[in-house]
Order: structure tokens, then sequence, then C-alpha cells
């Protein structure tokens, strides 16, 4: 069973009884203050804890929970009401992954199921050519990285270059010293330390999801 931990002053029901988190399968538990959060994640384990972004002390809570090596890879998405606040550029940046905007609709459905599917993750190091959209920091916008760990969701990098959470990145992951390259298109969705930025792949070809599946999957053969 998927555990889900919702963290808001206020109930989330009605907001998110519509998405795929009200169905079967899926344990739910309430947090009403960070401190009661922090003490739930520790309690019941769950894969994907949702973060209002009125919650005070939200910030924080996203960053403990990033920093924290027994809760850093779960998935944390973050809800929100009403415009947009500068908050929730550092809330990405503490760790979210994504931000919802209320109200919820069937869009949001495909990114929790696999936000809820917490995929395995190898700890790897191999070299990521990357060029970025409207990066011009870069002679030419391009630059080369070294991941750290890869999941069919995303990749860590350590990367010489400052990035930007919200930078658009095409990707080619070189996996085999000798093989040819993995196309992806990504998104930086956080700054995990200074110098390592988490990337979230956005379009991810049948062909490269299951490369990078089988490179993930030999770790544990």
């Amino acid at each position: 069973m998927a555990v889900v931990l919702l963290c808001s002053p206020v109930p989330l029901d009605d907001g998110l009884r519509s998405t795929c988190l009200w169905g079967e399968g899926v344990e739910r538990h309430q947090a009403s203050h960070a401190a009661e959060a922090r003490a739930l994640v520790l309690a019941v384990k769950p894969r994907l804890v949702v973060v209002d972004r009125d919650l005070p002390g939200s910030i924080d809570l996203v960053r403990a929970l990033r920093h924290d090596a027994s809760t850093r890879r779960l998935s944390i998405v973050v809800v929100v009401r009403g415009q947009f606040a500068s908050i929730e550029v550092d809330l990405l940046e503490a760790g979210a992954n994504v931000i919802f905007r209320f109200p919820a609709h069937r869009e949001w459905d495909e990114r929790l199921n696999r936000l809820l599917q917490v995929p395995v993750r190898r700890e790897a190091r191999f070299s990521v050519r990357f060029t970025v959209g409207s990066y011009a920091g870069l002679a030419g916008g391009s630059g080369q990285a070294q991941a750290l760990n890869l999941s069919v969701n995303g990749v860590l990098l350590e990367c010489p270059f400052p990035l930007a959470v919200g930078d658009e990145l095409s990707l080619e992951l070189l996996l085999s010293p000798t093989g040819k390259g993995i196309a992806v298109a990504g998104r930086v969705v956080r700054e995990a330390s200074a110098g390592r930025f988490g990337i979230e792949f956005r379009r991810l070809e049948d062909e490269a999801a299951q490369e990078i599946r089988r490179f993930v999957e030999s770790a544990r053969a």
C-alpha cells in the first residue's frame, strides 16, 4: 500500500479527493504543523509527502526532508491556492519535486502516480553532456557534468557551472565510455547542495527509458 502524508494547517480532502491520492491502495495521514509532519514521516514512512505552501515552516520542512539521509529520496509535492508567490521558488530550491496549483485536474494524476512509485535509483558516476535552453553563462549554452545517481525519472548532477531551478536541459547520458549516449530532455527541479542539481526527465522515449531501466537494474543483479 502506498503511504501519503498530507501536511497542511487546513484539511486537503476537498482539494485532493478527485486525484489518485484518494484511490484504493493509498493510506493517508495528516499533519497540521511542520513538527508533527517530521515526526510522522519517521513513524509512517510515506512514499509521498504533500506540503501546503502556506504551512508555517514549509521551506524548513522540505529542506529537512532532503537533507536527512533516511528521507531524502521521498517524493515531495507542494500544493498552492491562489497566485504565484516567491516562496514557491524557495520550495523548489529546497527540494520539492513539483508545485501544483488548485483546483486539481486529471493531469495531476499522471505526475502523482510517477511520484508514488518511487523508482529504483542507482548510485553511479558517469559523464553527462548537456545544453541549457536559455543559459548565457556557457559558450554555446553547453557543458559537461558528472552524474551521481540515476533513475528512470531523473538524475542527480554534479556540475561546475551554475544552473537554476526551472532551467530546461537537453541531456546526453554517457552510461558507457564506449557506447552511444542516451538523449533525454530534463528540467532542473532542485539544488541538492552546492554544485549538485536534481534533474527531472521531461520527455523520455520508450527506448531510452528501457536502457536507463536496464542500467539501474543491473546494479541489483
